[in-house]
């Protein structure tokens, strides 16, 4: 991931067709991604068009994911058995079918003649949605043979038993457990331009981790999506829906780590306040915050994402942050003082998860901003590192830590430059993410300095900090970074870099929303086209 951030090439980018040999260079991309198990299950619920997903990849085996987003097209493989899974939900799914009126009618249409006729136009329409695309004559055809096949093993309606066989053979199918890019005829400029239906469930499953819904095959079949205009339309139409909000919410989930606000645990002792039920409290004011950043907030950017001095907070974190009036369990978004708060790194969740039970850990914390907000490239660290040492008299945190790592000693050039900079810019914060001036007697030090690309930047405490991250090139060149891979689900490139450039120019500078950096990337050339497979 922070490879993003290489500032390899010069070229501009571009979202539309160029001619000529100037055209900048296509990653090499997979023609097969496998469906993630969120997307299995949501595109099950919506090809049959269920009120609820059927949760039966709760059983299937985990996928190896680790470093990375769980819908990596490139970690995500089908094991023996994962294939065994798969068949297994296939056969229970089946069985489901048949024996509900209700999905029957939503997947077998109602047309006129014998079972021949009617089995056809089922395998040409249900078969095009579970592949997501049209079905070619000669599949047709065979398929038409499997269902008669299961027709004749007999049963009480052997029509059922043929839609049974089918729909088995269907979810079975590598057409509908990975996204084919069968297209393969280079244009004159020597890159494969994907089809209608391949940008269409390309664009779903990057927008909504489903299927294309029928407005979206509708365009596909209209061949609008042959030009970036068009998809970026049918980008915007689906950006609109509630079904984007799943995968706005699931991206900065996983970028921000807020899993691990739910193992959050803090000292009886020390914190008599914190309950277990505030780490779902501080995992709602997270999701709840990016959510109104992303799709309700004028600006709507990554620079408001990092420095806005507001949250959405409720009885049970009100008193954390010292906010006075009455609350109750609902969320209420509430403005917070601006010289204590700015953005989602000085919220309750980050700063309680990137501490221990008892004090903080700017390590961890200063870790957390070069890997995941900057994309520095931290080198791994060193087998068997010790803890740090017992405080002495009189010592602060910060003092500890620097006698431990900082200046003049072995960790002196990642620690004292790059991590614990940044980490102790949080040290006006408890272990609880609540405000503190005083540590061990002394007033708290939140000063430093980086060496952002502007040049080296001092600050003084997280505010200062975040407003400075907020227009850095790293952080918005590191957060485009991280939404192509998730996009694109595939880690990023050498030939992404030039665009990677161009979108982060245009967050920092204003001219990109969150939203409309996720446009920019549907219309893209890297998302319309892909290069051919080298032999």
């Amino acid at each position: 991931t922070g490879g993003a951030t290489d500032s390899a090439g010069s070229a501009t980018g571009g979202t539309g067709d160029t001619g000529g040999a100037g055209l900048p260079a296509l990653p090499q991309t997979s023609r097969v991604p496998r469906l993630s198990h969120r997307q299995w299950e949501n595109t099950i619920r919506d090809l049959f068009r269920l009120d609820a997903t059927p949760g039966k990849s709760s059983l299937f085996i985990g996928d190896p994911i680790s470093g990375g987003y769980d819908n990596n097209s490139e970690k995500l493989v089908v094991s023996a058995t994962l294939w065994t899974d798969y068949q297994r939900a296939a056969e229970e799914i089946a069985e489901q079918v048949i024996g509900d009126p209700t999905i029957l009618a939503a997947i077998v249409p109602a047309v006129a003649g014998d079972s021949d006729v009617k089995a056809r136009a089922f395998i040409e329409q249900f078969g095009r949605r579970a592949y997501r695309r049209p079905l070619s004559v000669d599949e047709v055809e065979r398929h038409l043979q499997v269902f008669q096949a299961g027709a004749a093993l007999g049963g009480s309606d052997p029509f059922l038993e043929g839609v049974r066989t089918v729909v088995q053979a269907l979810l079975q199918s590598p057409h509908f457990l990975y996204r084919v890019e069968a297209s393969d005829t280079p244009d004159q400029d020597g890159r494969i331009r994907l089809g209608g239906w391949e940008i269409a469930s390309k664009l779903s499953y990057m927008l909504w981790d489903t299927m294309p819904d029928d407005a979206l095959f509708t365009a596909a079949g209209a061949g609008a999506l042959e030009t970036p205009e068009g998809v970026a339309s049918e980008a915007a139409r689906m950006l609109d829906d509630p079904r984007a909000r799943g995968m706005i919410a699931s991206f900065h989930y996983q970028t921000l780590q807020v899993d691990r606000y739910t193992k959050i645990a803090k000292s009886a002792a020390k914190f008599p306040q914190f309950t277990e039920a505030m780490r779902d409290m501080m995992v709602s004011e997270t999701m709840m915050f990016v959510e109104d950043v992303v799709f309700e907030h004028p600006a709507g950017d990554l620079a408001t994402l990092l420095s806005a001095p507001y949250s959405f907070v409720n009885a049970g974190l009100a008193p954390l942050y010292g906010v006075a009036g009455e609350f109750t369990d609902a969320f209420v978004k509430t403005d917070l003082d601006p010289t204590q708060r700015a953005g989602v790194l000085t919220q309750l969740g980050f700063l309680a998860a990137n501490a221990s039970s008892t004090e903080n850990d700017p390590i961890h914390r200063g870790v957390f901003l070069n890997l995941q907000i900057l994309c520095s490239g931290l080198p791994p660290p060193p087998d068997n590192v010790p803890p740090p040492p017992p405080p002495m008299p009189g010592e602060s945190l910060r003092e500890r830590i620097d006698r431990h790592t900082g200046k003049g000693t072995c960790g002196e050039s990642c620690h004292g430059t790059l991590i614990n900079p940044l980490g102790f810019a949080f040290e006006q914060f408890d272990p609880l993410g609540q405000w503190q001036t005083i540590d061990a007697g002394k007033p708290v030090d939140a000063t430093g300095a980086w060496a952002f690309a502007q040049g080296l930047q001092s600050f003084d405490g997280a505010v200062e900090l975040a407003k400075l991250v907020a227009v850095s090139d790293e952080a918005h060149r590191c957060y485009v970074g991280h939404l192509l891979e998730y996009g694109y689900a595939r880690a990023p490139q050498a030939a992404d870099y030039p665009e990677i450039k161009r979108l982060a120019e245009g967050s920092r500078d204003g001219m990109y929303s969150i939203k409309e950096l996720v446009l920019e990337l549907a219309r893209s050339d890297a998302f319309r086209f892909r290069a051919p497979v080298e032999e």
